[in-house]
């Protein structure tokens, strides 16, 4: 029964992780082939991230994206190894990772992560992408979780 359980959390974790990391791959395909797109509240532009969030770490380099990977294989083992925390969020953590995968993988394939939408109604925010907009709201749906588990115990 446990190798099903098991089976099943990771069977949910690769679809959220395949679903995000396919479609954010796909849109950044049709960016990086010329897609754009312009109103008055948001934009469709190519914009190449060397950093983090904001461009954050950018002086850090190639060095980024190697910390990047040593950094989620270093949490996927401390996930994995607590096994029903991993089945009760295997979902969450599949889009969180899938999101996380597509933009370390623009870092090797274009030297950055490829972001494209641009927010400028009433105010310039950060250019971003599709996989940002999932780890945001995955990490949002883990930390709701938690808090409203953790009310009804």
């Amino acid at each position: 029964m446990l190798n099903i359980k098991i089976r099943k959390s990771f069977v949910i974790f690769a679809i959220g992780f395949g679903l995000v990391f396919g479609l954010d791959q796909w849109i950044k395909h049709l960016i990086l082939g010329g897609l754009r797109w312009e109103s008055e509240v948001l934009s469709i532009i190519l914009v190449y991230n060397r950093g983090v969030a904001f461009s954050m770490l950018s002086f850090l380099g190639d060095w980024l994206k190697y910390l990047q990977v040593i950094l989620v294989l270093a949490v996927w083992l401390v996930i994995i190894s607590q096994r029903q925390f991993f089945d009760r969020n295997s979902g969450v953590f599949g889009v969180i990772f899938g999101g996380g995968c597509s933009n370390i993988l623009d870092r090797f394939m274009h030297g950055g992560v490829v972001d494209y939408v641009y927010w400028h109604y009433g105010f310039e925010f950060a250019v971003f992408n599709f996989a940002d907009a999932m780890i945001d709201v995955g990490v949002g749906v883990f930390i709701l979780k938690a808090f409203f588990l953790s009310k009804t115990k």
